[in-house]
Protein backbone atom coordinates (compact mmCIF):
# COMPACT_ATOMS: atom_id res chain seq x y z
CA UNK A 1 0.00 0.00 0.00
CA UNK A 2 2.74 2.23 1.12
CA UNK A 3 4.66 3.12 -2.46
CA UNK A 4 1.76 5.70 -3.30
CA UNK A 5 3.24 8.41 -1.21
CA UNK A 6 6.60 8.12 -1.84
CA UNK A 7 5.37 11.27 -4.41
CA UNK A 8 3.40 13.01 -1.95
CA UNK A 9 6.07 12.22 0.93
CA UNK A 10 8.16 14.17 -2.04
CA UNK A 11 6.02 17.16 -2.11
CA UNK A 12 7.19 19.32 1.14
CA UNK A 13 4.77 22.25 1.08
CA UNK A 14 2.17 19.58 1.90
CA UNK A 15 3.94 18.72 4.95
CA UNK A 16 3.44 21.95 6.85
CA UNK A 17 -0.18 20.90 7.46
CA UNK A 18 1.00 18.61 10.41
CA UNK A 19 1.10 21.93 13.09
CA UNK A 20 -3.46 21.47 12.36
CA UNK A 21 -3.85 18.15 13.13
CA UNK A 22 -4.48 18.30 16.85
CA UNK A 23 -7.42 20.24 16.13
CA UNK A 24 -8.86 17.89 13.52
CA UNK A 25 -8.50 14.67 15.04
CA UNK A 26 -11.54 12.22 16.84
CA UNK A 27 -11.15 10.90 20.33
CA UNK A 28 -8.61 8.18 19.78
CA UNK A 29 -9.43 6.37 22.97
CA UNK A 30 -13.18 4.99 21.82
CA UNK A 31 -12.91 2.66 19.46
CA UNK A 32 -15.58 2.83 16.78
CA UNK A 33 -17.82 -0.02 15.21
CA UNK A 34 -17.63 -1.04 11.94
CA UNK A 35 -21.20 0.77 11.66
CA UNK A 36 -19.78 4.41 12.96
CA UNK A 37 -16.78 4.15 10.89
CA UNK A 38 -19.28 3.57 7.82
CA UNK A 39 -21.82 6.37 9.17
CA UNK A 40 -18.46 9.12 9.54
CA UNK A 41 -17.03 8.17 6.25
CA UNK A 42 -20.20 8.14 4.23
CA UNK A 43 -19.59 11.90 2.88
CA UNK A 44 -15.94 10.39 1.14
CA UNK A 45 -18.16 8.85 -0.98
CA UNK A 46 -18.04 11.85 -3.17
CA UNK A 47 -14.65 12.45 -3.95
CA UNK A 48 -14.74 16.18 -4.13
CA UNK A 49 -15.94 16.20 -0.54
CA UNK A 50 -12.64 14.40 0.50
CA UNK A 51 -10.32 16.79 -1.74
CA UNK A 52 -12.17 19.85 0.20
CA UNK A 53 -11.25 18.42 3.33
CA UNK A 54 -7.45 17.90 2.47
CA UNK A 55 -6.95 14.34 1.32
CA UNK A 56 -4.44 13.91 -1.79
CA UNK A 57 -4.81 12.28 -4.53
CA UNK A 58 -1.65 9.80 -5.40
CA UNK A 59 0.22 11.62 -7.79
CA UNK A 60 1.57 8.59 -9.40
CA UNK A 61 -2.35 7.73 -9.96
CA UNK A 62 -1.94 4.20 -9.22
CA UNK A 63 -4.13 2.22 -8.97
CA UNK A 64 -2.89 -1.16 -6.81
CA UNK A 65 -4.08 -4.64 -7.50
CA UNK A 66 -2.21 -7.96 -6.00
CA UNK A 67 -0.63 -8.70 -8.69
CA UNK A 68 1.55 -5.37 -9.44
CA UNK A 69 3.00 -6.28 -5.66
CA UNK A 70 3.55 -9.82 -6.64
CA UNK A 71 1.11 -11.54 -4.66
CA UNK A 72 -1.74 -14.21 -6.48
CA UNK A 73 -4.07 -12.25 -9.28
CA UNK A 74 -7.06 -13.60 -7.27
CA UNK A 75 -6.58 -11.79 -5.06
CA UNK A 76 -7.78 -8.85 -6.43
CA UNK A 77 -7.20 -5.32 -6.70
CA UNK A 78 -6.93 -2.66 -4.01
CA UNK A 79 -7.72 0.79 -6.04
CA UNK A 80 -6.36 4.38 -5.94
CA UNK A 81 -5.17 5.95 -2.94
CA UNK A 82 -6.04 9.53 -1.12
CA UNK A 83 -4.24 10.23 1.71
CA UNK A 84 -4.03 13.40 4.69
CA UNK A 85 -0.33 14.09 4.90
CA UNK A 86 -1.20 15.52 8.49
CA UNK A 87 -2.29 12.43 9.89
CA UNK A 88 1.07 10.05 8.44
CA UNK A 89 3.54 11.83 10.08
CA UNK A 90 5.75 11.95 6.97
CA UNK A 91 9.04 13.08 7.81
CA UNK A 92 10.77 13.33 4.88
CA UNK A 93 10.63 11.60 1.21
CA UNK A 94 12.87 8.55 0.58
CA UNK A 95 16.17 8.63 2.08
CA UNK A 96 16.87 6.13 0.94
CA UNK A 97 12.68 5.12 2.67
CA UNK A 98 10.40 6.95 3.36
CA UNK A 99 9.70 7.47 7.32
CA UNK A 100 7.01 9.46 9.79
CA UNK A 101 6.19 10.33 12.99
CA UNK A 102 2.68 8.93 12.69
CA UNK A 103 0.61 6.82 15.18
CA UNK A 104 -2.95 8.14 14.12
CA UNK A 105 -5.16 5.28 14.13
CA UNK A 106 -9.23 6.53 14.17
CA UNK A 107 -10.53 5.11 11.49
CA UNK A 108 -14.04 7.72 11.65
CA UNK A 109 -11.42 10.43 10.17
CA UNK A 110 -9.17 7.87 8.55
CA UNK A 111 -5.44 8.76 7.07
CA UNK A 112 -6.22 7.09 3.59
CA UNK A 113 -9.33 6.35 1.37
CA UNK A 114 -9.17 4.20 -1.22
CA UNK A 115 -11.24 4.48 -4.34
CA UNK A 116 -12.25 2.40 -7.10
CA UNK A 117 -12.21 3.75 -10.93
CA UNK A 118 -15.70 3.47 -12.21
CA UNK A 119 -16.35 3.22 -16.87
CA UNK A 120 -18.01 6.34 -16.49
CA UNK A 121 -14.49 7.67 -15.09
CA UNK A 122 -15.69 8.38 -11.54
CA UNK A 123 -14.56 7.10 -8.24
CA UNK A 124 -16.19 4.92 -6.03
CA UNK A 125 -14.92 4.88 -2.41
CA UNK A 126 -14.51 1.46 -1.32
CA UNK A 127 -12.29 0.96 1.34
CA UNK A 128 -10.16 3.77 4.45
CA UNK A 129 -6.94 3.03 5.65
CA UNK A 130 -4.70 3.86 8.60
CA UNK A 131 -0.54 3.66 8.48
CA UNK A 132 1.84 3.93 11.12
CA UNK A 133 5.73 4.12 11.31
CA UNK A 134 6.81 0.97 13.69
CA UNK A 135 9.62 3.13 14.69
CA UNK A 136 7.16 5.98 16.23
CA UNK A 137 4.52 3.54 17.18
CA UNK A 138 7.32 1.89 19.34
CA UNK A 139 8.63 5.23 21.09
CA UNK A 140 5.12 6.02 21.67
CA UNK A 141 5.58 3.40 24.49
CA UNK A 142 3.83 0.52 22.37
CA UNK A 143 5.11 -2.80 22.01
CA UNK A 144 2.26 -4.66 20.32
CA UNK A 145 0.72 -3.72 16.71
CA UNK A 146 -2.04 -1.23 16.45
CA UNK A 147 -5.36 -3.53 16.37
CA UNK A 148 -8.94 -2.45 15.41
CA UNK A 149 -11.41 -4.13 16.51
CA UNK A 150 -9.14 -7.30 17.99
CA UNK A 151 -7.29 -7.90 14.72
CA UNK A 152 -4.09 -6.59 14.95
CA UNK A 153 -2.94 -4.26 12.20
CA UNK A 154 -0.39 -6.10 8.86
CA UNK A 155 2.95 -5.23 9.31
CA UNK A 156 4.85 -4.35 6.32
CA UNK A 157 8.79 -4.58 6.77
CA UNK A 158 11.48 -5.21 3.72
CA UNK A 159 12.85 -8.84 3.63
CA UNK A 160 16.25 -8.43 1.27
CA UNK A 161 16.28 -12.08 0.38
CA UNK A 162 13.37 -10.93 -1.92
CA UNK A 163 13.33 -9.49 -5.11
CA UNK A 164 9.81 -7.70 -4.43
CA UNK A 165 10.36 -4.86 -2.07
CA UNK A 166 7.85 -5.72 0.91
CA UNK A 167 7.81 -2.31 2.31
CA UNK A 168 7.51 -0.23 -0.69
CA UNK A 169 10.20 2.55 0.06
CA UNK A 170 8.80 2.84 3.59
CA UNK A 171 10.53 2.44 7.05
CA UNK A 172 8.80 -0.64 8.62
CA UNK A 173 5.39 0.28 9.04
CA UNK A 174 1.87 -1.15 10.02
CA UNK A 175 -1.40 -1.12 8.54
CA UNK A 176 -4.97 -1.68 8.11
CA UNK A 177 -7.28 -1.95 5.65
CA UNK A 178 -11.13 -1.46 6.56
CA UNK A 179 -13.42 -2.74 3.57
CA UNK A 180 -16.48 -1.32 4.48
CA UNK A 181 -18.14 0.34 1.39
CA UNK A 182 -17.16 -2.84 -0.86
CA UNK A 183 -18.09 -6.12 0.32
CA UNK A 184 -15.10 -8.62 0.41
CA UNK A 185 -15.13 -12.25 0.16
CA UNK A 186 -11.37 -11.96 2.02
CA UNK A 187 -12.52 -10.54 4.87
CA UNK A 188 -13.18 -7.11 6.06
CA UNK A 189 -9.92 -6.62 7.12
CA UNK A 190 -7.94 -8.18 4.22
CA UNK A 191 -5.56 -5.93 1.58
CA UNK A 192 -6.82 -6.67 -1.29
CA UNK A 193 -10.61 -7.24 -2.64
CA UNK A 194 -11.19 -9.83 -5.82
CA UNK A 195 -14.36 -7.66 -6.00
CA UNK A 196 -12.25 -4.55 -7.05
CA UNK A 197 -10.89 -3.83 -9.89
CA UNK A 198 -8.76 -1.42 -12.02
CA UNK A 199 -9.81 -2.16 -14.93
CA UNK A 200 -11.06 1.08 -15.48
CA UNK A 201 -8.19 3.24 -14.75
CA UNK A 202 -6.84 5.19 -17.37
CA UNK A 203 -3.45 7.63 -17.42
CA UNK A 204 -2.22 6.50 -14.23
CA UNK A 205 1.41 5.05 -13.33
CA UNK A 206 2.79 1.33 -13.05
CA UNK A 207 4.14 0.43 -9.42
CA UNK A 208 7.37 0.79 -9.03
CA UNK A 209 8.44 0.56 -5.92
CA UNK A 210 6.75 -3.28 -5.46
CA UNK A 211 10.61 -4.34 -7.15
CA UNK A 212 14.05 -3.63 -6.52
Amino acid sequence: MASKFISIAAAAGLLAATAAQAHDLCDPLAEPTLDEVRAATAKYRDVNVALAEGYVRDPMNVCDTAEMMGKPAALGGMGIHFVRMDRLGITAPPNPRVDGTGTYTDFRAPAVLIYEPQADGSLELVAVENLVFASAWKAAGNDAPPSFQGVAYDRMADDPATAIDEAHMFEPHYDRHVWIWRENPNGVYAQFNPNVTCEHHVGGGHEQHAHR
